[in-house]
């Protein structure tokens, strides 16, 4: 993998195939490997880049702990963009890599095309408990490694349905948890996961967000289902997908119907046609049908 030197931190990143530009973020769980699925599919026409965040071998893992939040993580992926050269894409990412997108488009929309949001909002309805569990799991993967850390991470109650339909895969899944940098998911759980905004915290700057945004989320990944139903009540020009018995590694449990999704996203705004929320959609049947009958 080349690297990318942003702020002194190296970044590894992948780049297959040609044409416009798709960047996938990885979860806290995963790395650039958990997108091969969607590599293989999207590079036959578009230019994919897939990284590895920093705290995540081969990139570096600063030992600063201040070095470690989402608006850094921000600024790794707008470097990294700087780095090769590319003025505009599509950005996704599941879980940390998807609340990183939905922040990449508040702070650089001009550089966004469409942004794909899946299983993002973890910690959101109570951030306080949020930060608690960060601390307490960064403290324990620093005291027993992560071998065990990793393997009962994997057998999460969000994450047991891509053990039952994909055993194989989930089983890599496992391992590569279990193959992470110790050092670097303490880090990451300190300075990402137990200091980021709550998605209900963006709700300003999420009214304001104009970039067309597909967010998906799987119906069994409780944590993510609400605050998946609020962006899709607070972004303009959003839509929701909801794959049913599905949890937290939508792209690896579903992944035909995930790239279908998001191809059918990217064809849609490539043809001007991922439209915005109707205003009248949030009020009542009866408010709809006389502004209908109005002619308004």
């Amino acid at each position: 993998m080349p690297t990318a030197s942003i702020g002194g931190v190296n970044i590894h990143y992948e780049v297959t195939g040609r044409g416009i530009p798709l960047v996938w973020a990885h979860e806290f769980g995963g790395d650039h490997e958990s997108w091969d699925l969607q590599v293989r599919f999207f590079s036959r026409g578009y230019q994919v880049i897939t990284y590895n965040a920093r705290g995540y071998p081969p990139s570096d893992v600063p030992t600063d702990p201040e070095a470690y939040s989402q608006e850094q993580a921000v600024e790794d992926l707008h470097g990294l963009l700087n780095h090769l050269g590319i003025e505009r894409a599509y950005i996704g990412g599941l879980s940390m890599g998807g609340t990183m997108t939905l922040s990449f488009g508040i702070a650089y929309p001009e550089m966004a095309k469409g942004l794909i949001v899946a299983g993002a909002g973890t910690g959101s309805t109570d951030p306080q408990r949020m930060a608690r569990e960060a601390e307490q799991f960064a403290t324990k993967i620093e005291r027993e490694g992560m071998e065990p850390w990793g393997a009962a991470y994997a057998e999460g109650p969000t994450r047991v349905q891509f053990r039952r339909k994909d055993p194989k895969g989930w089983e890599q899944f496992k391992r590569g948890v279990m193959g992470h940098s110790a050092a670097g998911s303490a880090l990451t759980f300190r300075g990402v996961q137990g200091r980021r905004p709550s998605i209900y915290a963006l709700e300003p700057a999420l009214r304001r967000l104009q970039v067309p945004t597909l967010i998906v989320i799987g119906d069994e990944d409780d944590p993510c289902v609400e605050p998946g139903i609020f962006m899709k009540r607070t972004i303009g020009r959003s839509g929701l997908v909801v794959v049913p018995q599905t949890g937290h590694t939508v792209n690896l449990e579903e992944p035909d119907l995930f790239n279908h999704v998001v191809l059918d996203f990217m064809l849609a705004v490539e043809a001007d046609r991922w439209g915005e929320r109707e205003p009248t959609s949030g009020v009542g049947f009866l408010a709809n049908a006389e502004a209908q009958g109005s002619g308004r």
